[in-house]
């Protein structure tokens, strides 16, 4: 699902790459076991996506030499997560927000009934 990245905005994609952007929530998984942090991305998703989020950071740790397991199954988990139909993007942070060990996750604006 998240293989190839959602084209966004030029301006969008810019403010992601310079970390200038207005984080709604945080979660930080670092040093956390797989099941529990899979547990907490899975409540953070639900919160977020009810609270109607748009600009999440997730810090997954980079682990040993880049490969860590939580950051290798990051993406993997959202894609399994109820609320992946909300996910428009998953974007790398920018070095202000831990670099290589965390991602921004954009939601989907969601539509007022």
């Amino acid at each position: 699902m998240f293989s190839r990245p959602l084209p966004l905005d030029r301006r969008r994609e810019k403010a992601l790459r310079q970390g200038d952007i207005a984080l709604d929530g945080q979660l930080d998984l670092h040093g956390l076991t797989q099941d529990a942090a899979y547990t907490a991305l899975a409540a953070f998703m639900r919160r977020q996506v009810r609270e109607g989020a748009r600009y999440l950071l997730v810090i997954t740790g980079k682990g040993r030499e880049g490969e860590g397991v939580l950051r290798r199954s990051f993406k993997d988990w959202l894609a399994d997560l109820p609320e992946r139909g909300s996910i428009l993007a998953v974007r790398p942070a920018a070095p202000k927000h831990g670099g290589e060990g965390a991602f921004y996750v954009l939601l989907r604006r969601q539509r007022e009934e």
